[in-house]
């Protein structure tokens, strides 16, 4: 964002502070980067379905045995053996295809 900055003064401040504000923001905005870049670098990636295995979920369609259950901010199709109610939290065991196959949790 800071090097938009730098290219916008330079092209509408006058004669000698446009190379001086550029030149400042410039120097932001390359410190902007590294420290995100040194942010960003050490987080592990987290994507895929394999990533709601373990996962606490809501039910909120009746699994006896398939029902659906909310996780991570989605609803997702799920079976559960031993049944549960709406409302009951339950656990992801495993992903089989996009269905989420879950117990409830003590």
């Amino acid at each position: 964002m800071l090097l938009i900055v730098a290219v916008v003064l330079l092209l509408f401040l006058p004669e000698p502070w446009d190379v001086i504000g550029a030149a400042v923001f410039a120097v932001l905005g390359s410190i902007e980067l590294y420290l995100w870049n040194r942010t960003v670098r050490g987080r592990r990636k987290v994507v895929g379905t394999q990533t709601l295995v373990g996962q606490i979920a809501e039910v909120r369609a009746t699994c006896r045995p398939h029902g659906q259950v909310f996780v991570g901010g989605e609803l997702w199709e799920a079976e559960c053996a031993a049944g549960a109610d709406v409302g009951t939290t339950v656990r992801v065991l495993r992903v089989d295809g996009l269905t989420l196959v879950v117990e409830p949790t003590p």
